[in-house]
């Protein structure tokens, strides 16, 4: 059922008209001292959030509608563990759809940054 919800709005997104931009906003959460931290990042920048390296691939947004949704594609990893922490797609109007799993930190995005 999930897999067909977000299959479902992957379609949805493609099919809306996008456009790039040339960097996102997003938001850490470290959920232990809760502490939050806005995260301004460019395409093809990488930056470090406690123990996670984050890289932002791509932000698209709606033809038209720059504040209407973002979709971000990033890859995140954890100092000390091999593997992603996530890779993937980030949607700003439905965080919950293409969640990072992890106990400590919580990523999402919140919009691309056009200039």
């Amino acid at each position: 059922m999930i897999l067909a919800t977000i299959s479902a709005t992957a379609i949805a997104a493609a099919q809306e008209r996008t456009q790039p931009a040339a960097g996102a906003l997003l938001r850490g959460l470290d959920k232990f001292n809760g502490s939050v931290v806005d995260i301004e990042l460019s395409v093809g920048q990488t930056i470090k959030f406690d123990r996670l390296n984050v890289t932002l691939t791509e932000c698209l947004y709606p033809v038209g509608n720059p504040v209407g949704d973002a979709y971000a594609g990033l890859q995140i990893t954890e100092e000390g563990n091999s593997g992603e922490a996530f890779s993937g797609w980030m949607i700003a109007s439905s965080p919950a759809l293409s969640a990072m799993e992890h106990s400590r930190y919580d990523i999402w995005v919140l919009r691309c940054i056009i200039s």
